[in-house]
């Protein structure tokens, strides 16, 4: 077993074959629900998995003009590992740059009054197998990718 934890901001990834890293930005998260079919994210998903442990998350609410953070927390308190999708970039000079995207999935019930979506939150005992280089099995791989029970 191997550990992936990424050394860069979640958020951020510039997939390796675009031009301009300005794009990257616009790649912040990644629906579970496609990752498989999109191309920016298919050849990430066989190969270049890994884990963004957290201690907490924020959802916004929107209420007319203001809006309203929530820190969502495991209720003990524990770290937990993101689902994420990872690639380097190189600059036209050569320097490369490593980012990493989150992996969003529908709500659970405790988040549902919250946000439609959250952050796919993997279970410690799927962590190994998500980070597993010879699981390419796009099927199993896609049963993870599900909302944290509540």
């Amino acid at each position: 077993m191997w550990t992936l934890y990424c050394n860069c901001h979640p958020g951020e990834l510039i997939a390796y074959y675009l031009i301009d890293d300005k794009v990257g930005s616009k790649m912040i998260n990644v629906r579970a629900e496609t990752v498989a079919q999109k191309p920016a994210f298919k050849r990430l998903l066989k190969s270049k998995r890994c884990i963004i442990p957290e201690d907490g998350f924020y959802e916004w609410t929107k209420d007319r003009s203001t809006k309203q953070p929530y820190r969502i927390l495991m209720s003990d308190g524990n770290i937990f590992s993101f689902a994420g999708l990872y690639d380097t970039w190189e600059d036209p000079k050569g320097k490369k740059i490593s980012t990493c995207t989150i992996i969003t999935t529908t709500q659970n019930s405790l988040i549902a009054d919250i946000h439609d979506r959250m952050p796919v939150i993997l279970r410690s005992e799927d962590e190994a197998d998500w980070l597993e280089r010879d699981n390419d099995d796009i099927e199993s791989l896609l049963k993870l990718l599900r909302p944290y029970d509540a």
